[in-house]
This record gives C-alpha cells, sequence and structure tokens, in this order.
C-alpha cells in the first residue's frame, strides 16, 4: 500500500495530547485497513505529522475522523527511504518516553535545514572536459561532499547528476558544513563544476505534494541567484544560527531579508506558471508583478544579476534541458513547450548559452 504523510495544525498542541490522539488511532487501523507507523510532533509551531500506510487519502481522513475528529490540513505521498533520509526514522523512536500509564510520549519535531548543492550540468561538463575528465571531477567532487556531510552530521536525502539535497537538524552544522565545501573544494575544481549552496528550513509537508518541495525549492532558487560561489541563506536560517558564522564569513555568504525572500518566490512563482506561453514577455511580467518596467528591471537585476530578459531566457532554457532529459520529445516539441517562437530561435538561444546544438545534447543523453 502507498504510505502517507500529513499535516495537522494545532496551536497549543502538547505531546501528551499527541500520544493519546496516535494511540486512539491505532485503536481503529484494522478497521480501516491501516498502519498508524509514527508521527512528529512540534509543540512550539503546533504542528504535528502523521506517518501511515493506508490505501489512499480518503482513508486517512476517514481513520483520523472515526478515531478523534482531527482530520488533516494537508495529505501528501511518501517513500519511506525519503522519509528515512529527511527525518532520520520511518518507526517511534528507540528511546521514547512512557508514562504511569503506558503512554509513549513522542516529542520529535520534524523541522530541518536542508542544503541544496548545485553543478554544472553533467552533459556541458563532458563536452568541455571530455567524459572521463568530466567523471573523474564528479565523483571527486561527490566523494569529498559526502564526506563533508559525515563531519556535520548532515544526511544526503537525494542525490542526482547536478548535485545533491542534504538534511540537517542543526543550521550551525548545515552552515559550517557548506562553508567548508566551499572553501577546502580547489578554486579551479569549484569554477569548473560551477558549485553553488542554498540553504533553507522548513517542514516536511506544506504547499508542494513532495517531502520538503517548499523547502527545497526556495533553496535551489538561491542557488540559481548565488553569484562569485556564495552560499546562499534564507532568513528563517539565519535566526536560527549562532553570530558566530557572519562575523567571519560575511563576504562568502548571500543573505536574503524576508522580504528579498518574498520576491524571490513572487518572481520565480509567475515564471512557472508562465513559462511555456510564447507571448509571454517582459511587459507581461511587469503587469503581473505589479511594476513599471524600470522597477522591475531594477528588483530583478539587485537579486539575481539578470536582467528580466535573461531571467526569462535562462528560466526557459533550464526547463528545456528538464524535457530533454526525459527523452520523450524532438526539439520542435520543446520548442513550443518551452514558450519559444520557433524552432532555429531556440537553436540560436540554446547554442549561444550552453555552446552546443540542442540535438547534439540530445544525442549526449544517451
Amino acid at each position: 500500500m502507498p504510505i502517507y504523510m500529513d499535516l495537522h495544525i494545532l496551536p497549543g498542541v502538547k505531546a501528551k495530547d499527541v500520544a493519546e490522539a496516535h494511540l486512539m488511532d491505532t485503536m481503529f487501523e484494522e478497521e480501516h485497513n491501516c498502519k498508524c507507523m509514527t508521527y512528529w510532533v512540534d509543540e512550539s509551531r503546533g504542528h504535528v505529522f502523521c506517518l501511515i500506510d493506508a490505501p489512499d487519502k480518503e482513508v486517512v481522513v476517514g481513520l483520523h475522523n472515526k478515531s478523534h475528529g482531527l482530520v488533516p490540513h494537508k495529505i501528501i505521498e511518501v517513500q519511506t527511504s525519503i522519509v528515512e533520509s529527511f527525518l532520520g526514522r520511518v518507526n517511534d523512536p528507540e528511546e521514547t518516553p512512557v508514562t504511569e500509564t503506558g503512554l509513549k510520549l513522542i516529542n520529535d519535531p520534524s523541522y530541518r535545514i536542508i542544503m541544496v548543492t548545485i553543478l554544472e550540468d553533467p552533459i556541458l561538463l563532458k563536452n568541455k572536459l571530455g567524459k572521463e575528465k568530466a567523471n573523474e571531477l564528479l565523483n571527486r567532487y561527490k566523494d569529498f561532499v559526502r564526506q563533508e556531510l559525515l563531519n556535520f552530521k548532515g544526511q544526503e536525502a537525494e542525490h542526482s547528476g547536478r548535485g545533491l539535497v542534504a538534511s540537517f537538524i542543526s543550521a550551525n552544522n548545515a552552515i559550517s558544513c557548506a562553508l567548508s565545501i566551499q572553501q577546502k573544494i580547489p578554486e579551479s575544481d569549484r569554477e569548473m563544476l560551477g558549485l553553488r549552496i542554498g540553504i533553507n528550513g522548513g517542514e516536511p509537508v506544506s504547499t508542494n505534494e513532495k517531502l520538503f518541495g517548499d523547502t527545497i525549492q526556495l533553496a535551489k532558487r538561491l542557488c540559481f541567484i548565488a553569484k562569485n560561489y556564495k552560499v546562499g541563506l534564507t532568513s528563517g536560517v539565519i535566526e536560527l544560527a549562532s553570530d558566530d558564522h557572519f562575523q567571519n564569513h560575511n563576504d562568502a555568504l548571500l543573505i536574503l531579508s524576508p522580504q528579498d525572500e518574498k520576491l524571490l518566490s513572487l518572481l520565480f512563482n509567475k515564471l512557472e506558471e508562465n513559462w511555456q506561453n510564447p507571448g509571454f514577455n517582459v511587459a507581461d511580467y511587469c503587469q503581473i508583478m505589479a511594476m513599471s518596467k524600470s522597477q522591475l528591471y531594477r528588483k530583478i537585476l539587485a537579486l539575481s544579476g539578470f536582467s528580466p530578459n535573461e531571467l526569462l531566457s535562462e528560466f526557459k532554457l533550464e526547463k528545456a534541458k528538464e524535457l530533454m532529459r526525459t527523452k520523450q520529445y524532438n526539439v520542435t516539441q520543446i520548442t513550443f513547450d518551452t514558450g519559444f517562437s520557433s524552432p532555429s530561435y531556440f537553436t540560436k538561444c540554446f547554442k549561444k548559452k550552453y555552446g552546443l546544438l540542442p540535438l547534439t545534447y540530445m544525442d549526449m543523453l544517451s
């Protein structure tokens, strides 16, 4: 059966309340053909997350409704391996306090600090360096980063050819790990890899359908705008970290204010909504952002280093490569799916940006 994680928003909730509700869930799990695997509770934020093996989401709602009436605010399907990678467990903690009445009290927050690293596209790297040298560089990088994660108590949660996602309990450890990676990798390797790092904090279930999806998304956007190999940090991470990291490393960090975070999210959310529209241009971008052309230009340039036209083009080309990697589309389909006006114009933009033709890139994916 599928595995689901749900979110309950319960201001003022206590660990004992959740333990009692979980016990009631287990009393009805067989009736609903479910298995209540474990849960996380964050008293300070008033959030509870349950992990349940169930036939579908409706059954999860029915179970909670029958046992105690606390219906989830959101439910997403997850994989146990991914949950364990991010949160360290998929069952009750081994050392759990037990009350005099035999009630197991779990008070384990699920808030995590997420570090995302993004590298140069491996296909482009192989085109520049040759397959053997590129693979050697990528393997050297992966081995080094994995050792640094061990050193700073980070856990590798996801990995792709373009980088990885790691989970930390401590903001200090996450920042220290990122700075160590940034400083210890030789400058020549760092430049060839195009290494960028973004760090954000969040909870496993929010608006996205993916585990820690919103948190990862903002961290990736930090990577997109990080220049000169700086480590991008959100304001939430800064609040959880000690001042030591900022006294000696300000030149190595890109620190966003809450206002800049909101602007960054809004800019990219609007791009996500419109990138497939061939008629979408800077004038439309200004309109949906409720800004004049000069305002939009200044804000995007200050935040990302790109002009609005450059940001739009960069975004579309990255989406084009994502479609290419699925190996389900030809150049003509990708052209129009990414909002370019013609295959010839798309080819021209792709070649100018990456130094090779779209067909060559697709052939190298084989």
